[in-house]
C-alpha cells in the first residue's frame, strides 16, 4: 500500500508542485501538493489532510498556519518542516537537489 505524501507551500505554484512532481515516481508513494494562501492554485483542504500519510510544509510559518487553520484534521499526522525559502522557480535544478537532499530520508526505500 503506497504511502501518501503532501507537499504544501503558499500558493502552490513553485515549491509544492516542484516536490509533487520529483517524488511522482517514487516506488511506494503517492504525492500531492496544496497551498495555504488565499489564492493557492490547489488550496489545502481537509480531504487532502486526512489523505496525506505525512505532511511536508517548506517553511515554519507553514507549519505555525497549517496548525492554527487545520489543528483537528492534522490529529496525530507527522508534520515536516523542510525549511526551504521562497527563493526558486519551478522545477529549479537547485530546488530539485534540495528537495532531494531534505526528503529522501522520510521516503519507503526503493
Amino acid at each position: 500500500m503506497p504511502r501518501n505524501l503532501l507537499f504544501i507551500c503558499t500558493q502552490n505554484r513553485l515549491r509544492s508542485p516542484t516536490a509533487e512532481q520529483v517524488f511522482a515516481d517514487w516506488p511506494g508513494i503517492e504525492t500531492a501538493s496544496a497551498g495555504l494562501g488565499n489564492d493557492a492554485d490547489v488550496p489545502v483542504s481537509p480531504e487532502l489532510l486526512a489523505w496525506a500519510d505525512t505532511v511536508f510544509v517548506m517553511e515554519k510559518a507553514h507549519r505555525n498556519r497549517l496548525s492554527a487553520k487545520f489543528k483537528r484534521d492534522l490529529d496525530g499526522k507527522r508534520v515536516i518542516c523542510l525549511d526551504i525559502p521562497d527563493d526558486y522557480a519551478y522545477m529549479d535544478p537547485d530546488l530539485i537537489r534540495l528537495l532531494k537532499q531534505k526528503v529522501i530520508r522520510f521516503l519507503p526505500a526503493s
